[in-house]
């Protein structure tokens, strides 16, 4: 289970995984809503990770541990 830090620049989330040396941009992620956010997220390289979805949308860096979904 990594630990994916979350970031946003210039209105676009990144995800970016230390052991593996990657960023890639976040194109989904299942829950957005104010007191509702995180779930199942899908990088632009096609990998997928969960997260239990927080109460609210986070301030933004932020580093949380996921499991591949």
């Amino acid at each position: 289970m990594p630990n994916i830090m979350l970031r946003e620049q210039d209105g676009i989330m990144t995800g970016y995984i230390a052991k593996k040396d990657l960023e890639a941009e976040v194109v989904s992620l299942q829950f957005e809503e104010d007191d509702n956010w995180g779930g199942k997220m899908t990088l632009s390289n096609g990998q997928s990770y969960y997260f239990e979805p927080l109460a609210g949308a986070p301030k933004l860096p932020i580093t949380i541990r996921m499991r591949r979904a």
